[in-house]
């Protein structure tokens, strides 16, 4: 796990706020799984992944929604891809696409949340530490990989997040629809990859 003080500063924000950095990362990697799921010719995966990403800014959006994530957590645990001596590289990406959402649906159900905030921080930093190392066929240490600019760059933008919810005054509604909208006009996940139509 690769750790930054941004995952303790996190922890000391309320529990909803820690819930959107989670799922901002999370639609920042969703672009990885989509992907992967069109080299497998499985948009549906895609799709299912989508809408449960939904759901997570519909609770944050609409006070009291009703969503069963016990279920949501089913429905994304049938999803997470399989590693075979042929899969392509970007299975790995994928399947940390996946578990940065269930850490972030455990949120929901156990009603812990600070361990999962800090685990989907690290999950998206490790991907793309390993991206890069994958790419330049190297091997480092955590120490080393936290030195990496990709890296670097990752947890200030983690730190941007950060701050953008600290700094928040009474308009919550904004804030969410604001940084879902910013992140899904990107399409580029958090390794690069661009999700063209």
């Amino acid at each position: 796990m690769i750790k930054n003080p941004v995952q303790l500063r996190i922890e000391k924000l309320p529990v909803w706020q820690q819930r959107l950095f989670m799922v901002c990362l999370c639609e920042r990697m969703y672009p990885n799984f989509v992907i992967y799921c069109r080299q497998q010719q499985n948009e549906e995966n895609a799709k299912n992944y989508k809408k449960i990403l939904d759901l997570v800014w519909e609770s944050l959006l609409v006070k009291d929604v009703k969503i069963n994530f016990d279920l949501q957590l089913e429905k994304l645990e049938a999803m997470i891809p399989v590693i075979t001596n042929d899969s392509p590289y970007i299975v790995y990406p994928a399947i940390d696409a996946c578990q940065a959402l269930s850490e972030l649906l455990h949120s929901y159900i156990s009603g812990e949340i600070a361990e999962h905030s800090a685990k989907v921080s690290s999950i998206s930093a490790v991907t793309i530490a390993e991206f890069e190392m994958t790419k330049s066929n190297i091997e480092l240490s955590e120490d080393e990989q936290l030195l990496l600019p990709c890296v670097i760059d990752e947890f200030d933008l983690q730190w941007d997040i950060f701050r953008l919810l600290r700094d928040e005054k009474n308009d919550a509604v904004d804030l969410i629809k604001g940084l879902r909208t910013e992140i899904r006009l990107a399409e580029t996940s958090n390794i690069g990859l661009f999700l063209s139509d």
